[in-house]
C-alpha cells in the first residue's frame, strides 16, 4: 500500500460517486478538491433526481392510502392540496441532503469549488467558478463524475414551457389537467404517477409492447394493472409521430396498430426516454480519454481511462445509470489510486422502480435466463399468501428467486409489492454471497413481516413452503 498523503485528487462532479470518492479520498488522507457547479454537493441525485422524486412518491402513497382507506371503514375527505406547501417540503429535503453534504466536506478538509471545469491536460483543470473569475488547477489524478442528463427525442423538439423533462417536472410548475408522459420506463411512470395521484389525467405511451422493458414481465404485470387504474390511458405499440404547441395546448399525433384517438391534445407533455451521459468535457480531447460510440467513457475494473492520470465513474461510464452503482464505482476509483487491489465486479446491482406498487430486482434475471439458454429454476411466492402482506391489504405482490438446479445458488432475485425496494437488499447479499436457497430457507426471518416472502421463496424451491400447498405428482 502506498503513502498517499501528498496526493493531489480532483474530483469532477459532485454527484453520488463524485462525492462518496471525494470523501473517501479524504478518509485515506490525500488532498482532495471537488468541483461542481451547485452550491453544495449530490448531484442530480439529490437537486433533481432521486431525492425530490421520492419525496413527492411518498405524499402521492399518502393520498393512495387514505382513498383506499375506505375499505377498511375509514374515511377522509378529499385532499386539499397546496401546491406550494408541497414544493417547500421537497426544497427543504433537498436543501437539507445537500447542506449535511457541505457540512461532510468542510469536516473531511475537501476543498469544494462551485464551478465548471474544463482539461486543460491530462493533470490540469480550468475551473470556471460560478461566482466569477477562473482558475488553473493542478493534480496527480483526476475522477470524472460529470453523469447524465436527460435525453430527448430530437424530431419531437419543441420550444414551449408546456413542454417538460424530468427536472422541470419535478419543479411542480402546476398540476395540470391532462399530461402526455413519453416513455414507459421508470422515470416516466414514477412521475407519472404523481401527477396522477394529485390529480392529473395521465396517458403514458411506449413504443414497445410492455411497461418497464428491461424488467420481467410477472414482476410488471401487478404494476401495470394498478397503473390501468390511475391513469387515463397507457398506449402500448405506439409512437409520438409529432407535437404541434398550440393555443390550448400541446397536440400529440399518435401512431401504432392499436391506437383509437390519431391526434389528442394535452396541457404538458413531459418526454422521459431515458438518459445521456456527460462526456462532452471541455478539453477532454487533450487528454488520451477514449469516449465510445454511444458517448461513454471506456474504463477498465479498476475505472481507469486510457489515461493513466484520468479515472471516470458513474453514469458517463455505462449502464445501469444508477446512484448506488456510482458510489461503488467512486470507493473502488480512490482505493485503486491509493494502491490496493481492487475491481468493480458485482455479482448484482439492485433496480428498484418506486412506483407503488415498487418494483425490484438484482442479479440473473428470468429473461436474461431464457435469452442465454441458461437452465434455472424459478421459484415464487405470491404475496396473497403472506400474512402481513394480508394485513396491508395489499396481497397483488410476489418474491422469486432464480436458482441455479444444479447447484442450488441463487443466482436472481424478483419482488413487486410494497416495500420492495427495502426487501431487495437480502437478494443482493445472498448474490454477493454465493448463497444457495438452503441458506435462505434456514435464515429464520420474524413474523409477520414481507422479509418473509424470500423465506418462503427458497421454501418452495424445495417444495415445502409452509403458506402454499403443491401437490405431489
Amino acid at each position: 500500500m502506498s503513502d498517499t498523503s501528498n496526493l493531489r485528487i480532483a474530483v469532477v462532479g459532485g454527484g453520488p460517486g463524485g462525492y462518496a470518492a471525494a470523501f473517501l479520498a479524504a478518509d485515506l488522507g490525500m488532498k482532495v478538491t471537488l468541483i461542481d457547479a451547485e452550491l453544495n454537493p449530490g448531484g442530480v441525485c439529490l437537486y433533481r433526481g432521486c431525492i425530490p422524486s421520492k419525496a413527492l412518491l411518498h405524499v402521492a402513497k399518502l393520498i393512495e392510502e387514505a382513498e383506499q382507506s375506505k375499505n377498511w371503514g375509514i374515511e377522509f375527505g378529499k385532499p386539499k392540496i397546496d401546491l406550494d406547501k408541497l414544493r417547500s417540503f421537497k426544497e427543504n429535503v433537498i436543501e437539507k441532503l445537500t447542506g449535511g453534504l457541505g457540512q461532510l466536506s468542510k469536516q473531511r478538509s475537501v476543498q469544494y469549488v462551485q464551478g465548471r471545469a474544463a482539461f486543460a491536460n491530462s493533470n490540469t483543470l480550468k475551473v470556471t467558478k460560478v461566482a466569477g473569475g477562473e482558475e488553473s488547477m493542478s493534480f496527480d489524478r483526476i475522477i470524472i463524475a460529470t453523469g447524465s442528463r436527460p435525453a430527448a427525442i430530437p424530431s419531437l423538439a419543441l420550444d414551449s414551457p408546456r413542454m417538460m423533462d424530468s427536472t422541470g417536472a419535478l419543479d411542480l410548475p402546476e398540476i395540470p389537467k391532462t399530461l402526455l408522459v413519453i416513455g414507459g420506463g421508470y422515470i416516466g411512470l414514477e412521475l407519472g404517477s404523481v401527477y396522477a395521484t394529485l390529480g392529473t389525467k395521465v396517458t403514458v405511451v411506449e413504443m414497445l409492447s410492455g411497461l418497464l422493458p428491461g424488467a420481467d414481465r410477472d414482476l410488471v404485470l401487478p404494476l401495470h394493472k394498478r397503473l390501468e387504474k390511475l391513469f387515463a390511458g397507457i398506449l402500448l405499440n405506439t409512437t409520438v409521430k409529432s407535437l404541434k404547441d398550440e393555443k390550448t395546448g400541446i397536440r400529440a399525433t399518435f401512431e401504432g396498430a392499436d391506437v383509437k384517438e390519431k391526434e389528442q391534445v394535452f396541457d404538458r407533455v413531459l418526454m422521459s426516454v431515458g438518459r445521456k451521459p456527460n462526456s462532452e468535457i471541455p478539453g477532454l480531447d487533450k487528454t488520451k480519454v477514449k469516449v465510445g460510440a454511444r458517448g461513454f467513457i471506456q474504463v477498465n475494473q479498476q475505472l481507469l481511462t486510457d489515461d493513466p492520470a484520468i479515472y471516470a465513474i458513474g453514469d458517463v461510464v455505462g449502464e445501469p445509470m444508477l446512484a448506488h452503482k456510482a458510489s461503488h464505482e467512486g470507493r473502488v476509483a480512490v482505493e485503486a489510486i491509493a494502491g490496493h487491489k481492487v475491481a468493480f465486479e458485482p455479482n448484482a446491482i439492485p433496480a428498484v422502480v418506486f412506483t407503488d406498487p415498487e418494483i425490484a430486482w438484482a442479479g440473473l434475471t428470468e429473461s436474461q435466463a431464457k435469452e442465454q439458454g441458461r437452465e434455472v429454476t424459478v421459484a415464487k411466492f405470491p404475496w396473497a399468501a403472506s400474512g402481513r402482506a394480508i394485513t396491508l391489504d395489499r396481497p397483488e405482490g410476489m418474491t422469486k428467486l432464480i436458482v441455479d438446479p444444479k447447484t442450488e445458488r441463487v443466482l436472481g432475485v424478483g419482488i413487486v409489492g410494497a416495500g420492495a425496494g427495502e426487501l431487495i437488499a437480502e437478494g443482493v447479499l445472498a448474490i454477493e454471497m454465493c448463497a444457495l436457497a438452503a441458506d435462505m430457507a434456514l435464515t429464520i426471518h420474524p413474523h409477520p413481516t414481507l422479509s418473509e416472502t424470500l423465506m418462503e421463496a427458497a421454501e418452495v424451491f424445495y417444495g415445502h413452503a409452509t403458506h402454499i400447498y403443491r401437490p405431489k405428482r
